[in-house]
């Protein structure tokens, strides 16, 4: 395997949104190392749309059902050439159920990789699996696993695949059997990586999950803490708001026993000033001649 062939496999391995920067740093690599011709070569590669890597997931992944489907491709086509009919309605049925398997299985892994796909995008997976059981040049195209974009009956298979060589994928020199990619060394090694990644970043997520469920016991804590105090605190101005209701009717009970005293000693004032002057008054009446005093 030439260096490219290494750089544009791991390149079409990568989501969508990694390749452009994996790519431009493979082209300072390659500067670096004086090599401009690959430089070129691989900046000349395009970033696959979601549905296009998506199908390359499947070649990838998936290569016993993918091996599976590209040979009910040639034996459909080979009912064509033959005009069998019975040959082509029992293949008909087996293409149905092996595109829908496939279209959920790339949707399972894209999904699995967290990059789900809009139906759209299933649509035009699906339209790449039919397009490599009716073509031979469309299924060479998607054994390369090395889509940029999705195939169909109007894409120039050559074109949808990232670095390939002319006559790679159109079938100049080739008959209608398709190989499709299988692992190779340097993949194993990939995988390793990849694996080793993921199980750092479970660890992570596990660490961070911990974390979270510390946090998040702390908080429960706090909140039923504060809950407590709100309780006695509704409670303490229930209480006060109660005194207060009493108090006031207190004042006014006391307010109303003030005015009555005051009214008592207003009518005892009145009696002794009345008393006092009948006293005088009989004083008086004693003190005058002949009174018989």
């Amino acid at each position: 395997m030439t260096d490219l062939d290494a750089v544009v496999d791991e390149l079409y391995a990568l989501a969508p949104e990694d390749f452009t920067a994996a790519r431009d740093e493979h082209v300072r690599n390659a500067r670096r190392s004086g090599d401009r011709a690959l430089a070129a070569r691989i900046a000349g590669l395009r970033r696959p749309s979601l549905a296009a890597w998506a199908g390359n997931l499947l070649v990838r992944e998936h290569a016993d059902e993918v091996a599976a489907l590209l040979g009910l491709g040639e034996a459909l086509r080979r009912a064509h050439r033959d005009l069998d009919g019975a040959q082509l309605r029992a293949l008909g049925r087996q293409q149905r159920a092996l595109v829908e398997a496939l279209g959920q299985q790339a949707a399972r892994l894209a999904a699995d990789a967290g990059r789900p796909l809009a139906e759209a995008a299933l649509d035009e997976v699906r339209g790449t699996l039919h397009a490599a059981l009716a073509d031979a040049g469309a299924a060479r195209a998607w054994a390369t696993g090395r889509l940029v974009r999705p195939l169909s009956g109007t894409v120039d298979f050559e074109q949808a695949v990232g670095g390939a060589a002319p006559g790679e994928v159109d079938g100049t020199g080739a008959g209608d059997t398709v190989v499709p990619l299988r692992s190779r060394p340097h993949d194993a090694a990939k995988r390793r990586r990849r694996l080793d990644e993921a199980r750092r970043h479970a660890e992570r997520a596990h660490n961070e999950a911990l974390a979270r469920d510390a946090d998040l016991a702390a908080a429960r804590t706090a909140l039923d803490a504060a809950a407590a105090r709100l309780d006695e605190l509704t409670e303490a101005v229930r209480r006060a708001e109660e005194d207060r209701r009493r108090g006031g009717a207190d004042h006014e009970r006391a307010l109303r026993r003030v005015a009555d005293a005051e009214e008592s000693a207003r009518a005892a004032a009145g009696q002794a000033d009345a008393a006092a002057a009948r006293v005088g008054e009989l004083t008086a009446q004693l003190a005058e001649p002949g009174s018989g005093g």
